[in-house]
């Protein structure tokens, strides 16, 4: 069952993540591909968490709801849960990337989570998996038995991916956070914290690659005229 909004006015720390196995995020991007992609929509409908990653998200629930909450990013999903699983003695698996990624994200995790065991698999590159290589994928998962999987292989592939095979991984917490392993391996930086509490992260992304700069400015007029249609349709049926 999707968790509601209203965890998020506090943050992560009030998710039960014991009972919500499947976590994902959404942004206005992601929301518009949804709705031309039926099987993506599937997927982020059937998340037990569902993350408000994006300042339109935060926008749009505040402009239709009066909600105040959170913008809610992968990389602070990443973050708060490898504190937990590093002061439970834990274990993650990260599970996309290239294996030269793969290999920096481990040695840093080795310094900045000694507690935690780490596995992890390098797919084969390619858009569409075989059910070879995702039986492959999903036998090297369960063989480490992790207590977190980071699915890491771009939207909308990877909410896909878990939807369809969900039911074969054993981990008690699979979220699908894409560009947080480049982050944390330090072939992309992040944006300044200034201008993420700004709001503007989506921006400083957007100047630094024409695929997201064609990307955002693309998507993000298209979600926005979205939310107001609903936001007057709304109204106009309320006065009728």
């Amino acid at each position: 069952m999707l968790l509601g909004y209203e965890v998020f006015k506090s943050g992560l720390e009030f998710i039960d993540f014991a009972d919500n196995k499947i976590i994902n995020t959404i942004n206005p991007h992601s929301y518009c591909i949804a709705k031309n992609d039926k099987i993506f929509e599937k997927a982020l409908k059937a998340s037990d968490v569902l993350l408000p990653d994006g300042i339109g998200i935060v926008w749009a629930d505040k402009f239709l709801n009066n909600h105040n909450i959170k913008k809610i990013a992968g990389f602070d999903l990443f973050l708060f849960l490898m504190q937990k699983l590093n002061t439970e003695n834990g274990a993650v698996f990260f599970l996309g990337a290239s294996q030269d990624t793969l290999d920096k994200i481990k040695r840093k995790c080795a310094l900045d989570y000694p507690n935690v065991s780490l596995g992890n698999y390098s797919p084969p590159y390619k858009p569409v998996f075989t059910t070879e290589d995702s039986y492959k994928m999903c036998s090297q998962v369960n063989a480490f038995q992790p207590d977190v999987l980071f699915v890491g292989m771009t939207a909308p592939k990877q909410e896909k991916w878990v939807y369809k095979y969900k039911d074969e991984l054993n981990a008690n917490n699979i979220c699908s956070i894409g560009a947080v392993f480049d982050f944390y391996a330090g072939n992309v930086n992040r944006a300044p914290k200034f201008i993420i509490r700004l709001g503007l992260e989506w921006l400083h992304r957007s100047m630094k690659s024409k695929r997201l700069f064609k990307r955002n400015f693309i998507s993000n007029p298209k979600f926005i005229l979205d939310i107001l249609k609903i936001k007057f349709f709304i109204k106009t049926n309320k006065c009728e």
